[in-house]
């Protein structure tokens, strides 16, 4: 039987994982590293840790024992890296997609007027999380950047083009239609970088790389004597949403991970909401361009991890289960997941985390309770919008390490009145990225796992009881957003 690596690199881990035709996990491997906060608001990673993380797994799981077909390669989007194009050294350290330095900057644009169009060409906001201002930010601080640029001595790329580059045999300079739609220089109607964007941001041309589709030929991975297609690149919540089989008009799924990232497809047609939704690049699969509607929210995996390494609530983010209220009841406490902002529908980049109503009695379960609310509260919130929208909503496909907790997927269904499926196996994004260079192989992949998940059904005796939390949480979120 053929095999495929999966390649998953996120936000504070990276992930490999070989997979059969059948998208049996054959083997894996995994390493965690840290992200840097050298300033309120900002987040930064050191490029050659994601680098070392990436290769290390991959030695691992890699072997003279077992032949593969092809490489898949997800990621994080948005986060921003520039490069030497001679050593391929980072001139600056990684600007992480939930980094808020430049917030000034966006207001700036917005003020003198230029949201319009770089919304009408991208689908995206005028907002700090996404990639052109982070490159103009580094060009403009860096000593000698700017200079190096207009040379065609650097290049920028999300973390895909940085790994195809350093990793392919090649060093080829690419990247695909999903993480290239979320840079805010992509126009997505054409399907090209925009020269009126570029000069917008001040960005040369010469560093942005070729754009392929998701099921494009990236070159070849070549490490530990072993040279491998890399047949399939796409952007994390993109990769989930394939590999949650979500091919058809109004499928939605929701990627709990260090953020929380629900998608819907929207097939051939770019749908636009003006309430705090973008609309960007679903795939470019066999040639064929499918769009999405997305609601991006920064916090949720990355708040248990806060209760766990900051809190000290627990020792691992397993134990939270048990702290889980699964009446519905936080006696009154609040939770607002603010740790770098709020992002859709709100967008604001000023306004901070907190617990609202504790009281000498509150308990490790009340705040516990109360930030497992506010994960499902911002998934319902984005709902309701869609739902205004005539966007059909039956059930919700869930995905990331934070559904292996069965409470949690209970209160979600719970909390948005909606039957949650959960898969199998929950790591959906590096399944995608599978199913995307199993496509570039030739493969079927149509009906792969599509009926491989268990049911979450809502709790009608409990519906009144979270309509009425969550009309709380949400008058309490527009309270400090307006303080």
């Amino acid at each position: 039987m053929k095999n495929f690596l999966s390649i998953d690199q996120g936000t504070t881990s990276s992930r490999s994982i070989i997979f059969d035709a059948n998208l049996n996990l054959v083997i894996d491997a995994q390493e965690e590293y840290d992200l840097n906060y050298p300033e309120d608001g900002w987040v930064e990673l050191d490029p050659k840790k994601i680098l070392e993380t990436v290769t290390n797994t991959v030695n691992k799981v890699v072997s003279d024992n077992i032949s593969i077909e092809a490489c898949g390669i997800t990621n994080q989007r948005e986060t921003t890296i520039v490069w030497s194009k001679s050593t391929g050294e980072a001139i600056y350290p990684g600007i992480v997609w939930q980094d808020r330095r430049t917030h000034e900057y966006c207001a700036q644009l917005k003020s003198n007027g230029h949201e319009s169009i770089v919304k009408e060409k991208t689908g995206l906001l005028l907002d700090p999380y996404f990639s052109a201002t982070k490159i103009k930010w580094i060009l403009d601080n860096v000593d000698g950047a700017r200079e190096r640029a207009n040379k065609g001595e650097l290049l920028f790329g999300t973390v895909d083009s940085y790994l195809v580059y350093m990793l392919s045999k090649e060093k080829n300079h690419f990247t695909d239609v999903t993480n290239a739609s979320r840079t805010l220089l992509f126009n997505i109607k054409n399907m090209a970088w925009d020269e009126e964007l570029l000069d917008l941001f001040e960005i040369p041309k010469n560093m942005m790389p070729k754009v392929l589709g998701c099921d494009g030929n990236f070159g070849n991975l070549e490490i530990n004597d072993n040279e491998i297609p890399i047949r399939g690149v796409i952007g994390d919540q993109q990769s989930a949403l394939v590999g949650q089989s979500c091919f058809n008009n109004g499928d939605m799924k929701s990627t709990y991970g260090t953020g929380c990232f629900l998608m819907v497809n929207t097939e051939d047609k770019p749908v636009n909401i003006d309430e705090g939704l973008l609309t960007t690049v679903a795939y470019q699969l066999n040639d064929k361009v499918h769009y999405a509607i997305e609601g991006s929210i920064y916090s949720s995996g990355n708040i248990i991890k806060w209760l766990r390494d900051k809190m000290k609530f627990f020792e691992s983010a397993n134990q939270s289960e048990k702290y889980l209220n699964k009446e519905g009841n936080s006696n009154n406490v609040l939770f607002l997941p603010a740790f770098n902002g709020l992002g859709a529908p709100y967008w604001n980049s000023d306004v901070r985390g907190g617990f609202y109503g504790i009281t000498q009695d509150t308990s490790v379960e009340d705040m516990v309770t109360a930030a497992f609310h506010s994960i499902s509260f911002q998934t319902r919130e984005i709902t309701s919008i869609l739902q205004k929208y005539d966007i059909k909503i039956s059930n919700l496909s869930v995905d990331g390490g934070m559904v292996q907790n069965n409470s949690f997927c209970q209160l979600l269904a719970d909390t948005l009145n909606k039957e949650v499926l959960q898969p199998k196996n929950v790591e959906s994004t590096a399944i995608g990225a599978c199913k995307v260079c199993m496509l570039a192989s030739g493969l079927d992949i149509d009906n792969l796992n599509k009926d491989d998940a268990s049911s979450f059904k809502p709790n009608i005796d409990l519906t009144e009881t979270y309509t009425n939390a969550f009309n709380d949480w949400k008058l309490y979120v527009e309270k400090s957003i307006k303080s």
